[in-house]
């Protein structure tokens, strides 16, 4: 079986369904072992990376800290309760290739820092919780924005199965976590799906 390949893709590198999905276990996985890496070292620093890297909202001295929030967690249990869910989404969302996968996950990223950074409560954010989410919900939209049935069968699929989460991004549900970086993220992947829309693509006029 052979993938078509993503809108704005050369037709040369179209790939096998067990290639990608292969290459997006080593993408994915290389990403979690680096979270998992980070946080050996942030456990025997005693954390205290999260104070240097973690975000701080409304700070201009914390802007920066929009790329390095997410690489850090609280503590190990933190990061193991992110570990699945990234490691499935994440996977899902490659198998429409490197670009589809990129595009969610660097929206996803800016969308949960930005929100945090704005709106953000007094303490400092880190987690990838924030990814998760932006994940989560381009899985959920691509299919409507593309119509594709595929892609709307799996995110049914999917929000019969994790759709719970999503009361993550309700502050009266929330209020013990980062509420603002599941809704920023979520923002993200929607506008990831949207961006990354085929029907979006096909509208676009051709350059002359």
């Amino acid at each position: 079986m052979v993938l078509d390949a993503s809108p704005g893709e050369r037709p040369g590198a179209r790939e096998t369904t067990a290639a990608r999905a292969r290459r997006g276990l080593l993408v994915v996985g290389s990403f979690v072992v680096l979270l998992y890496l980070i946080e050996i070292v942030n456990t025997l620093m005693l954390h205290s990376l999260n104070g240097v890297f973690g975000l701080r909202p409304r700070r201009l001295d914390g802007i920066l800290d929009i790329l390095t929030f997410p690489l850090l967690h609280a503590n190990l249990a933190h990061l193991i309760s992110n570990t699945l869910p990234l490691m499935i989404f994440g996977f899902l969302v490659f198998l429409s290739g490197l670009r589809v996968f990129v595009t969610a996950l660097a929206s996803s990223w800016l969308g949960s820092g930005a929100v945090v950074w704005l709106i953000g409560g007094f303490n400092i954010t880190v987690g990838a919780s924030g990814l998760v989410f932006g994940l989560f919900a381009f899985l959920l939209v691509r299919g409507f924005f593309n119509r594709n049935w595929w892609q709307i069968l799996l995110s049914v699929v999917l929000f019969m199965a994790y759709g719970g989460i999503l009361f993550g991004i309700l502050p009266t549900v929330a209020s013990f976590v980062s509420w603002q970086a599941h809704l920023g993220g979520a923002i993200g992947g929607v506008l990831a799906a949207l961006l990354l829309s085929t029907r979006r693509a096909r509208t676009r006029p051709a350059a002359r």
